[in-house]
């Protein structure tokens, strides 16, 4: 049985006092959920006081963007490396935000997929499709696309440390969420299709779902079959409706 993946995607939100106080409140309640992984990923800021907060628990820390070089002149950026160096455990590539605001290309979630896999990370990798490309029939096609490009250069050794996040663009910080059962034939597609790449591998794969994900659907949308966690935006910034889906998630 596939374990679930719970993971909370700060984007450009929060200060000092803020990691503080919802790390704290999440770990109050968060240290008993053994059947599910908890992950936190702050604004690189604010990594390494997320590591020190959560050392003495489960939960793990992530990052939001990585660049696909070691290291160099590429001002702004952090590397694979540097995330290691500062106890991150999981990388977040491909964000439709990422895509839709600064140009990224399934080319170059590629690259940066090898270089986290390459230093022991888990890349948690998100794709999905535009309400056009929905409404005009190519969703599966774009799906199809996304993942050949991005995922299919890895060995199914190395495939087997991705997490997927299916998240519907037009479903992100629109209060608008696929039904349950929308989302999970897209999973079960995902699925499908990893297993004509990847064989055997691609019914242990991890595929989240995201796209608004709440306390009032998470329980509907994590009871599907093929979803095995969720890429949660803005009801992470809550530590109340954070721990309900986590509760939620923890007794499936």
């Amino acid at each position: 049985m596939r374990r679930l993946v719970i993971a909370g995607n700060w984007k450009m939100n929060a200060d000092k006092k803020f990691v503080t106080d919802l790390i704290t409140a999440i770990k109050a309640r968060a240290s008993g959920f053994k059947n599910i992984d908890t992950v936190l990923i702050p604004p690189s800021l604010y990594v390494a006081q997320a590591v020190q907060l959560t050392k003495d628990s489960e939960i793990k820390i992530g990052v939001q963007n990585i660049h696909q070089e070691a290291k160099g002149a590429f001002t702004g950026e952090i590397s694979t490396e540097m995330a290691k160096d500062s106890e991150a455990k999981y990388v977040l590539i491909g964000h439709s935000e990422r895509r839709q605001y600064f140009g990224e290309t399934d080319q170059l979630v590629a690259l940066k997929v090898s270089s986290v896999i390459k230093n022991g990370l888990t890349p948690i990798v998100c794709i999905g499709e535009k309400l056009e490309e929905r409404e005009s029939g190519n969703l599966e096609k774009v799906i199809k696309k996304q993942l050949t490009d991005g995922l299919y250069h890895l060995t199914p050794e190395q495939f087997s440390n991705v997490i997927i996040a299916y998240e519907p663009v037009w479903a992100i910080g629109t209060g608008k969420t696929a039904t349950p059962q929308q989302a999970q034939e897209v999973h079960a597609f995902i699925r499908k299709e990893l297993g004509i790449k990847f064989g055997s591998y691609a019914e242990k794969t991890i595929i989240q779902y995201g796209g608004s994900v709440n306390d009032s659907n998470a329980v509907e949308l994590l009871s599907q079959s093929d979803i095995d966690g969720a890429l949660i935006g803005g009801a992470s910034l809550k530590a109340d409706a954070f721990l309900v889906i986590l509760e939620t998630a923890n007794k499936l």
